[in-house]
């Protein structure tokens, strides 16, 4: 697998985390691979041969070839049809609402096609030019320049999901939302709504989720300490309780996280 990322122009680094290219080379036998929760939102370009999404064991869709995957709550299984080349975007969790009108919760738990969320001549002429382009930085051009001219005025993100997004991201998840308040809970109806709204989760679920983050990388580090002190040091209370959230976002427990083959592609972009 040639995974691969890149730093967005400085007028987009509040919103976007970066794009990233993944090439994998046409293989004798396909496999599928689970792909796991990471809190952003991502539009993607398929370049290469179609991809499957499973709806369930042996049922499966074919991904869009300009889509939106928006937040995830639980893994899901993709497999490569033939030779894997993809171009993509990964937004900061209150990233992708400046770019258009549709609520984030909206596009929740599956992929949206891009022609369905812009004009479709727009999408559609969006789309033409990524596949055409000669290279990556010729699509990162183009991209930003759409991005660039499509940039709403910084109001239309509410500060207080700002604030709370960044609280998450700055303590690893393990804020809670009282603190963030600061006990002003006149203030937490209107964040969760207004999260949901613009992140397309609940500010505990993104919590749960940065969190995860945290103890991925860790554990994907080759000199990574036992599963008890990568659980006090991602502030979950005991090791049960990491193990509990672990399997619940991923599917599988830690050890297995490792040594699973279905999840080289997921432990690829946490690392």
């Amino acid at each position: 697998m040639d995974y691969q990322t890149y730093e967005p122009h400085s007028d987009l680094k509040s919103l976007v985390n970066c794009y990233w290219t993944l090439e994998v080379p046409k293989q004798p036998e396909s496999q599928k691979q689970r792909i796991v929760p990471d809190g952003c939102i991502e539009m993607a370009f398929i370049l290469g041969d179609d991809i499957k999404r499973f709806t369930s064991e042996d049922e499966f869709i074919l991904q869009p070839r300009a889509m939106v995957l928006g937040q995830i709550l639980e893994p899901f299984h993709i497999e490569p049809t033939g030779y894997v080349n993809s171009f993509a975007i990964r937004f900061y969790p209150f990233g992708f609402a400046n770019f258009v009108s549709e609520p984030i919760g909206n596009l929740a738990n599956k992929e949206t096609p891009i022609d369905l969320l812009f004009k479709k001549d727009i999408a559609n002429n969006l789309e033409h030019e990524i596949i055409n382009a000669k290279n990556t930085e010729q699509r990162i051009s183009i991209i930003e320049k759409f991005f660039l001219q499509r940039l709403n005025d910084e109001k239309t993100i509410d500060k207080i999901v700002k604030n709370t997004v960044d609280s998450l991201i700055s303590t690893k998840g393990s804020a809670s939302i009282n603190s963030i308040l600061k006990d002003d809970l006149s203030k937490r109806r209107q964040l969760e709504r207004n999260f949901k709204k613009q992140i397309g989760l609940s500010p505990k679920q993104l919590g749960k989720v940065i969190r995860l983050q945290t103890a991925l990388k860790m554990l994907l580090n080759p000199k990574s300490e036992s599963l008890t002190n990568i659980a006090y040091e991602s502030e979950y209370f005991d090791q049960a309780h990491f193990t509990k959230d672990f399997k619940e976002f991923t599917g599988v427990n830690p050890k297995e996280f490792i040594n699973d083959e279905n999840l080289a592609l997921s432990a690829l972009f946490y690392k």
